[in-house]
């Protein structure tokens, strides 16, 4: 399983499997997304970049909106049996074109 797809990934969210690290629950709550809005996401994103070689396990970043209608991206990795949320941030016009899902060039 080296590419990701949304179907997986929802499946997994509804048998809640799924593992928030530590490291996303910071961030979520400095960045006040719920995890409804991560769902929210999954559910009704678009996968916008693959990350096969990801270590430990194959991710992909998910482009959708948070239920108030803001853009957000989550990086989500998954091995098949677990899905694990990584981060989560709203997209930025300094970082990102004016579609908010391609990156700008350095």
């Amino acid at each position: 399983m080296n590419e990701l797809s949304l179907e997986a990934l929802q499946k997994l969210c509804d048998s809640r499997s799924i593992k928030w690290t530590k490291h996303v629950a910071k961030r979520l709550q400095e960045r006040f997304i719920y995890r409804e809005d991560v769902y929210n996401v999954i559910y009704h994103g678009r996968i916008i970049k693959q990350y096969p070689d990801a270590f430990p396990t194959p991710a992909c970043l998910v482009s959708g909106k948070a239920l108030k209608g803001t853009p957000l991206h989550v990086v989500i990795g998954a091995d098949g049996v677990v899905l694990t949320v990584i981060t989560a941030y709203e997209p930025t016009p300094d970082k990102f074109e004016n579609d908010l899902e391609t990156r700008k060039e350095k």
